[in-house]
């Protein structure tokens, strides 16, 4: 049985002694380098930093063997070789303002670190000096020597871990660190469109390039556009909006995507701080925030998204990887992105993800009974049946067994109608009793009626809502609540819970009163509310409970109030819908993420009958 009382450390008398610096370089590099990706991003910053254009890394053994960066930066001078490799050594900031720091690096210890878990080779030349090259091996540095190298730097990392080998065997195997370190390469990349990157993977025979893309060109939102399409691909920049928002000193730049071009994971979210690529719990938080009222909790947005603010509003000194950073102001950062993104949401209209389409025609070619999976929901782990439950009866495609004689027509559409220009077209028939069939000048587009007019609905309340504000209830005898002095004092501070229906007063140490509740909700179990918007707030600086919890209420309204699957609708019907989706913000959607209609363009269907 272990004595809880023994001490820690053994001895009668234990002595303070001081370590060796090869000890406190290990242990220190223990925070700086947790894997061959880290040691990449660190590299890879200190070449951005020296004004590099043109950046090449080459790994092997997914960069547990060799890592090597090579730039066209300033370079580092021969007399400086030396001090590079010490700790606490930079050339980026003079130690008399930690929060004025507009470089990546500033503490001055990846060289270091490197060089004290694994064999490291530096070659520089700097303008106006000769090129030399240090080495230095599990902390041991070597003398400079000359070597011939044009401007900028070249630094070989090789046998990462050699010195402690006990971090090797937590490790991934070769493919996992490889892609960690793409990954890290390419968020970088993102970060700096003016500067051109090459990743190779470094084989016996010959190399094999992973990543490349050059140095981008023109005004900045360009150059970020072309970089974010080069990284994340054509198909995100055409699915995404372009966001430029400003609070409290705050500039929000970058793309979103649209709601249905939503991903099953949070792999596609990107962060930047200053330029910096950032892991922020507040920011992520945020971002999901912003989507809650187009997307299912399974769902996960894909963004790229850039804050810029003075280096004193934010630090970056959290942690020694640099990858987190604290607001001056938390609740301005997160306002900003929530507002910010949900306004450009709005302004999208009724814009949906140009994957469906593509989706549908895979839909049309599909056996009998095959269920389809729109975009939104592949890899998402729930399967076939939500979007079963969205389809006609029968087990043909869309449009097998498509009855006119018993559904909404339109006999004839005149060729001149100012209805075939807009973007819904004009309503041609309405199928199954739920289902529009729309007309433009160069293609047909399909429309789930109920969802677009629950969409609507939802959307009209929302607005009705914020006009008129929200009802209260009172309580026939106030709620108390135990909280705890904490939660009680946030709670009593929390300026917006009066304006979304909820009264409260302070009722002595710990506990509130509750007084009045949002009437929509109808009985609340107010002990359990309060907790969360606690929670939440304790943890983002805002809560978004409250609100979310109305909307949702809202949200089953507005299902029960729009027109229900079996209605046949006139034409007039079937137009107006369409005009108002036109009109509507977050139309391409319903409340549950999912796309509200289908565009296929006639180079399209002529495809499904093989004419060209």
């Amino acid at each position: 049985m272990v004595n809880a009382r023994a001490p820690k450390i053994s001895g009668s008398q234990p002595k303070i002694r001081r370590l060796e610096d090869a000890a406190i370089n290990r242990i220190a590099a223990g925070e700086v380098v947790e894997r061959p990706a880290s040691a990449v991003k660190e590299l890879v910053e200190n070449a951005i930093d020296a004004g590099a254009r043109k950046i090449s890394i080459a790994v092997a053994e997914g960069g547990k063997r060799l890592i090597r960066v090579e730039d066209d930066g300033c370079g580092i001078a021969e007399d400086q070789l030396q001090l590079a490799l010490s700790r606490h050594a930079t050339s980026k900031i003079d130690g008399s303002d930690l929060l004025n720091i507009h470089t990546f690096g500033f503490r001055g210890e990846a060289l270091a670190s490197l060089a004290a878990v694994g064999r490291l080779s530096v070659t520089s030349r700097s303008e106006g000096c000769d090129a030399a090259v240090l080495e230095a091996a599990a902390g041991t540095v070597g003398p400079v020597r000359p070597a011939a190298r044009g401007l900028g730097t070249t630094v070989v990392l090789q046998d990462l871990f050699f010195a402690t080998p006990a971090r090797l065997k937590f490790l991934r195997g070769e493919r996992g660190e490889m892609r960690a370190v793409t990954d890290a390469v390419k968020r970088l990349a993102m970060s700096e469109p003016y500067t051109g990157f090459e990743l190779l993977v470094d084989h016996a025979d010959a190399p094999h390039k992973v990543f490349a893309v050059h140095a981008e060109t023109g005004d900045p939102v360009q150059a970020l556009s072309g970089r974010i399409q080069a990284v994340l691909g054509k198909e995100f920049i055409e699915n995404a909006i372009s966001i430029d928002a400003e609070r409290g000193g705050l500039h929000m730049t970058g793309f979103a995507a649209l709601p249905t071009y939503s991903r099953g994971s949070a792999v596609h979210q990107h962060f930047f701080v200053n330029g910096r690529p950032v892991r922020d719990k507040l920011l992520i938080g945020a971002l999901r925030a912003a989507y809650s009222d187009v997307l299912s909790r399974d769902r996960h947005p894909a963004a790229a998204i850039f804050i810029d603010c003075a280096p004193t509003m934010v630090d970056v000194n959290v942690h020694p990887s640099k990858s987190e950073v604290r607001f001056r102001e938390p609740g301005e950062a997160r306002g900003l992105v929530v507002s910010g993104l949900r306004h450009a949401l709005a302004e999208a209209g009724h814009r949906s993800s140009s994957t469906i389409a593509t989706d549908a025609l895979g839909a049309f070619r599909a056996t009998p009974g095959e269920a389809r999976v729109y975009q939104m929901d592949q890899r998402s782990g729930r399967g076939n049946a939500q979007v079963a439950e969205q389809e006609p009866h029968g087990d043909g495609g869309i449009l097998r067994d498509l009855d006119l004689a018993a559904a909404g027509r339109v006999d004839s559409v005149d060729a001149e109608s100012e209805e075939l220009d807009s973007p819904l077209g004009a309503a041609r028939a309405q199928f199954h009793e739920n289902f529009i069939l729309a007309q433009t000048r160069d293609g047909i587009i399909l429309v789930d009626a109920h969802a677009a007019h629950e969409r609507i609905v939802y959307e009209k309340l929302k607005t009705q809502l914020a006009e008129a504000g929200v009802a209260r209830q009172a309580l026939l005898v106030p709620e108390i609540v135990e909280l705890g002095e904490k939660a009680a004092e946030i709670l009593e501070r929390a300026e917006d819970l009066l304006a979304l229906g909820l009264s409260i007063e302070p009722f002595g140490q710990g506990a509130v009163a509750v007084q009045e509740t949002p009437a929509i909700l109808g009985q609340v179990d107010a002990a359990r509310l309060l907790k969360d918007i606690a929670d939440e707030l304790e943890a983002g600086g805002s809560s978004g409970t409250l609100k979310t919890r109305i909307d949702a209420v809202l949200s089953r309204i507005a299902c029960h109030g729009s027109v229900r699957t079996g209605r046949l609708m006139r034409a007039e019907e079937m137009n107006a819908l369409l005009r108002e989706m036109e009109s509507t913000p977050n139309s391409g959607q319903c409340n549950h993420g999912r796309p509200t209609y289908v565009e296929l363009k006639m180079r399209d269907v002529k495809r499904l009958f093989g004419r060209r």
